[in-house]
């Protein structure tokens, strides 16, 4: 259906021209080259370059995300949306001719970043130190001095508080011999005393002893100098690094107005690392390349023309192996390809696949809608969609999200409307309690809130209907396949057990008329024979093949309930939107002052109805997926192919203009 055929694609040319059609298949992007396996050809080391290349690369954002903090650009709401920003080859050469002078800028940043990063880290060093000799700020002699030619210092601290005298009582009574000493308390707090000991140098050794017993602890750092003059020294040059810090931030500062530049630069050195990456797997002779890949089949003519045109080539175009693993690329219309990134999040089609995206669109859009089912909040999606689509050059799958998210609100409108819910029930709630006249019927069908059972019978009908489609292509593949007999046991048997069940189940909820359960009767009947005779087909024994057909009867008859019963979340999601935004409208309502009344429903109707949109949207979405993948997926679809990745340009900044 909807695969892009893919072709092999096979280019010779002079070596001379060899990176100008790489530049060339770049800026096109159309086709995915492949690895040059013939022994005989001479593979080109670029290693270095792209070593070079990747470290530019790496400078370049670093400088980027140095730039963001220091010199923050102001961003609006909507900036992200406004896509990259269009070059011209001409004015795309005249940057990379100023990518050198560039290239020296992003160096300064970060270097101004190291000096701001090191400044930094010594401004934290020092006031540590500060803090740690705060408490010896008093002491009038270096930490450092250890003795004299005839004494000893201790200089340390001890757990706790202790002043002078209990300390010099309890070194003498440690040793008696003690007495030639003096004790000086610096500072004393209740964690910790700090303090100052001299002694004659004979009893050094008996002293130490006893202070380690009471768990003195000597400085990690004494100074030599004294303690305040240290505290002034790192004061000083604490100052200094600040100044450091600041000059460079204002430096920095002054490369505003070169993001663009950087973001050039980043998006130039990723194109020249691709580039070169791609010249590593060619196979060359002494004057020609030869470069293999895959391209899509509608791209040929286009390409081998402009190639012609430019370049001595010779290029071959032909059919995959059958053993190929070959690319995919999904081509869809307006209407189906905004649901291409569901298939691609869940799989891509294998090459015996068919693309389900065409399958499941119609269903995607109704299930979303129904889910949602409010037509003022499809208004909403509709109106934002359109306006962004409009406004803003989105690209490739936020594009195809936007739009699928316009037609799941045109869907939304319809079920909105017919079930007659626009922002809950806001127009019966006004005209009941603002214009006092009785409220119109909104409701173009029903009002699935009074009448649940009926949108509970209609969505497990939906649910059929899904279910059907998978089998129906499920059917169409065997068929295209050749196994005729296969596609109508493995699908006509489950259409009339489903179909003749459906009349007896709906009769538990509602009245069903007695010849649509007489006729269902019979069709289950038969849906029922023909499993048993035919799941277990190609079993020898008619025993094993009994057996295998009640067994393909039972996990029938039980998965194919379970799914139908599935599509109930259509109901739950749908009831929910609506009964939250009536509880959302009534709030508002609960005053008698009618001028009260309406300032609390203004703000109660924004606030309330902007998060239970939020909220369903996020419900829909994940539940319409949900019945995509597991419900319709598993009836045909296998998946596991693997995407096609041309070589293009893969930029983030910017991008060529196209050329005319």
């Amino acid at each position: 259906m909807a695969k892009c055929k893919m072709k092999r694609i096979e280019i010779a040319a002079l070596l001379t021209d060899s990176k100008k059609i790489v530049e060339r298949l770049q800026r096109r992007g159309v086709v995915e080259i492949c690895d040059n396996t013939d022994e005989e050809l001479v593979r080109l080391n670029t290693q270095a370059m792209i070593g070079v290349f990747e470290k530019n690369l790496n400078l370049t954002e670093q400088a980027k995300e140095i730039m963001a903090r220091y010199v923050p650009v102001k961003t609006g709401l909507f900036d992200s949306l406004r896509g990259r920003r269009e070059l011209t080859t001409d004015a795309f050469g005249k940057q990379v001719e100023e990518a050198e002078h560039m290239l020296k800028k992003c160096y300064e940043i970060v270097s101004l970043e190291k000096q701001i990063h090191d400044a930094s880290e010594e401004i934290i060093r020092l006031r540590t130190q500060m803090d740690a000799l705060e408490p010896w700020r008093e002491l009038d002699v270096p930490m450092a001095a250890a003795s004299t030619r005839r004494t000893r210092c201790f200089v340390g601290s001890l757990p706790g508080f202790h002043s002078r005298e209990e300390l010099t009582a309890a070194l003498q009574e440690a040793d008696d011999a003690l007495t030639a000493l003096e004790v000086e308390v610096v500072f004393a707090s209740k964690e910790q005393t700090c303090l100052w000991v001299i002694c004659l140098d004979r009893i050094a050794q008996q002293v130490e002893e006893a202070l380690r017993e009471m768990g003195f602890a000597r400085p990690s750092d004494p100074g030599k100098e004294p303690p305040e003059q240290c505290i002034r020294a790192m004061q000083l040059r604490t100052g200094e690094c600040e100044e450091i810090v600041e000059k460079a931030r204002k430096e920095i500062a002054g490369f505003a107005g070169c993001e663009a530049g950087v973001d050039f630069l980043i998006d130039y050195f990723t194109m020249r690392k691709e580039k070169y990456e791609v010249l590593n797997r060619l196979g060359m002779t002494k004057n020609t390349m030869i470069l293999e890949g895959y391209i899509p089949e509608k791209e040929v003519t286009r390409l081998v023309k402009e190639l012609e045109q430019r370049f001595r080539v010779a290029i071959t175009v032909f059919e995959p192996e059958e053993e190929e693993d070959v690319p995919v690329l999904l081509e869809n219309n307006g209407f189906s390809s905004p649901v291409e990134p569901i298939t691609e999040m869940y799989a891509l089609p294998a090459k015996k696949d068919i693309d389900p995206t065409p399958v499941m669109a119609v269903f995607y859009y109704l299930f979303f809608g129904l889910m949602l089912s409010d037509a003022g909040y499809g208004c909403l999606m509709v109106l934002v969609s359109a306006i962004a689509l409009k406004k803003f050059p989105l690209e490739g799958n936020l594009r195809k999200t936007m739009k699928m998210f316009l037609y799941s609100g045109v869907s939304t409108i319809f079920w909105g409307a017919l079930f007659g819910t626009w922002f809950g029930d806001i127009v019966p709630v006004i005209c009941k309690n603002f214009l006092h006249r009785p409220a119109p019927r909104m409701a173009i069908w029903f009002d699935p809130v009074s009448d649940p059972m009926k949108l509970l019978l209609f969505s497990l009908g939906l649910g059929i209907l899904h279910l059907f489609l998978g089998l129906g292509v499920h059917f169409y593949q065997l068929w295209a396949a050749g196994k005729r007999w296969d596609a109508f046991c493995d699908t006509v048997p489950i259409y009339l057990l489903v179909l003749g069940a459906a009349p007896v189940g709906a009769g538990m909820l509602t009245e069903v008329p007695a010849i649509l359960n007489t006729i269902g009767m019979y069709v289950l009947l038969a849906g029922v024979i023909l499993i048993i005779l035919t799941a277990s087909r190609t079993s020898k024994n008619i025993f094993a093949r009994l057996g295998g057909g009640l067994y393909g009867l039972y996990n029938a008859a039980s998965g194919y309930l379970s799914d139908v019963l599935s599509y109930s979340r259509l109901l739950a999601l749908g009831l929910a939107t609506g009964v939250i935004g009536q509880v959302v409208n009534l709030l508002g309502t609960i005053p008698e002052n009618p001028v009260v009344k309406g300032v609390l429903l203004f703000f109660v109707f924004i606030v309330g109805h902007t998060l239970n949109m939020a909220i369903n949207m996020l419900g829909a979405y994940v539940h319409t997926n949900r019945l995509q993948y597991v419900e319709l997926f598993s009836k045909f679809y296998e998946g596991g192919g693997r995407a096609f990745k041309p070589f293009a340009v893969h930029t983030k900044y910017v991008k060529f203009k196209e050329e005319v």
